[in-house]
């Protein structure tokens, strides 16, 4: 099984990567276009609450209470019986989301105001900043129908990655990229506000990533009739495991909400700078943690209802090394690279120097949280898998909590950042609550192997680090040219590379290492 973990991952990641290089690419569209200004802020902010329910459903809270669910139907090989599931759950789910955006759309005034604050308050007492309260409203009325396809979406894929066939949810996202970018060539620059332009790049994509998806679905012999299925016992399942669960693997998401609503009080340009660090974020969190993550989970529901807890364990620590050996040196080249990344990516039109800058005040910040961020993404699975979604509710309601506390301590003296600060905090305790439950749990404990491989991982790190203070990309970097900046990163990662390679062979680590022996 080790072999086929491997292979699926390579596959969501291959997969993963063609997406983040798309997203990046979007964003470097839209920074040339908008900047850090008012427009950009409010297009973010718009954007922030359709992506986070995107990330509940397609890549989180959804996800992790239907695949155990359905793995234990496709297990009993009754296919009138998983069409029949797959028909009640797609109907139940389909019709609740097309209500709830529609809600949105006509509520979109106080979300607006809820997480907005600032701006609603700016409005209230006639300000300046109140027009960004004004145009969040309108923008959100264009950009939360994506809710609904994207709901729809995120089941599909989950039934596609519960029949091993990972590709096609994983190359879904390109195409929302390839809309807000189409759009943001052609549509936007002839609208007297171009985030609308966006924002309704935002919404083709939804329509189009579920559309694409319909014919995989046909092929497998599961795009069924959707039917109102409430009471259906699988069904209540689900839902009674997906409650929770929204708070248990989504609560770094739910944390941004709570940023950006503190960034609405901040100087024009927090959500923007936020933004753009998180979206570099982003990258090795997806083609990383969320890949594994995303082959983990149906595998350890296998070895729960195949009641093998020898490889649900070995999984688990396969999942820990994966992620510790691709998000620690991701993290330290962020933390140690952030401003000359940001430059080399976004510095054009609207986007600054400046704003480079300050954007890499806060991707540092994020960055010091990158592998935690990773370890939840892993370990949250080893909860759901055994249908326990109490726990991980329990653990992100704390980690919420905490959250909150951290933000008041740092976002006071340290702005924008202090909020970054408090959320790679945050989701540090997150992890650790985790496996120390899984660990009392019985359940999963790091091995010795493992706790030395990542010994290995941190010396490799920290030889990495010293090289790229070496190159020493600070002094006087902005007076570059393009190509010259780019060279000198490009030279820089390589050498980083070259040297956590180098360690880790010299610490005696060899291919086998990364592998696990349970299936």
């Amino acid at each position: 099984m080790s072999g086929k973990l491997i292979r699926s991952g390579l596959i969501v990641s291959v997969m993963t990567l063609l997406s983040r290089i798309l997203g990046l690419a979007r964003d470097v569209v839209v920074a040339r276009l908008m900047g850090d200004g008012a427009g950009a802020d409010v297009f973010f902010f718009a954007n922030k609450i359709p992506n986070f329910l995107r990330r509940l459903f397609s890549e989180g809270a959804f996800a992790q209470a239907f695949i155990p669910v359905l793995t234990e139907v496709h297990h009993e090989e009754d296919e009138a019986k998983l069409k029949a599931f797959v028909a009640r759950i797609s109907g139940t789910l389909g019709a609740i989301v097309f209500v709830v955006a529609i809600i949105g759309v006509v509520a979109s005034p106080v979300l607006a105001a809820l997480f907005g604050m600032g701006w609603f308050v700016e409005y209230l007492n006639d300000e300046p900043g109140g027009d960004k309260f004004t145009l969040a409203s309108t923008m959100l009325k264009i950009t939360f129908p994506y809710l609904a396809f994207i709901s729809l979406t995120g089941l599909s894929g989950a039934i596609l990655n519960t029949l091993n066939k990972f590709a096609v949810a994983a190359f879904t996202p390109v195409l929302l990229n390839v809309c807000i970018i189409s759009c943001a060539v052609w549509l936007a620059p002839d609208m007297q506000q171009p985030a609308y332009g966006l924002a309704w790049g935002v919404f083709i994509g939804g329509i189009v990533q579920l559309l694409f998806q319909l014919p995989f679905l046909y092929r497998a012999g599961l795009l069924v009739k959707p039917k109102w299925g409430w009471h259906d016992p699988h069904v209540v399942k689900v839902r009674t495991l997906m409650i929770p669960a929204l708070f248990g693997v989504s609560v770094g998401q739910l944390n941004l909400l709570f940023d950006t609503l503190i960034a609405s009080f901040l100087v024009t340009g927090s959500i923007s700078w936020l933004y753009y660090s998180d979206r570099l974020l982003e990258f090795p969190l997806g083609l990383f943690g969320i890949a594994i993550a995303t082959v983990i989970l149906p595998t350890l529901s296998r070895n729960h209802v195949g009641k093998d807890p020898l490889a649900f364990a070995d999984n688990m620590d396969w999942s820990v090394r994966m992620v510790s050996v691709l998000g620690l040196p991701a993290a330290v080249g962020l933390a140690f690279m952030a401003e000359p990344i940001l430059t080399v990516i976004f510095q054009r039109g609207e986007f600054t120097a400046e704003t480079a800058r300050m954007a890499s005040y806060s991707l540092t910040a994020y960055s010091f949280g990158l592998w935690f961020f990773m370890l939840v993404k892993v370990l949250a699975p080893g909860f759901y898998s055994r249908q326990d979604t109490k726990t991980p509710v329990k653990f992100g309601i704390y980690c919420m909590v905490a959250n909150m506390v951290f933000n008041l301590i740092f976002a006071i003296p340290y702005g924008y950042i202090g909020l970054a600060i408090a959320t790679s905090l945050s989701a540090a305790l997150n992890a650790i609550l985790l496996y120390q439950q899984l660990h009392r749990d019985g359940v999963f404990s790091l091995s010795r192997f493992t706790v030395i491989f990542l010994t290995k991982v941190v010396l490799a790190c920290i030889a990495m680090a010293w090289v790229i203070l070496q190159f020493d990309l600070y002094d006087a970097f902005y007076l570059l040219s393009l190509s010259e900046q780019i060279l000198h990163v490009t030279k820089t990662i390589a050498a980083a590379v070259a040297t956590f390679v180098a360690v880790l062979l010299l610490t005696g680590t060899k291919p086998s290492h990364f592998k696990a022996s349970g299936g």
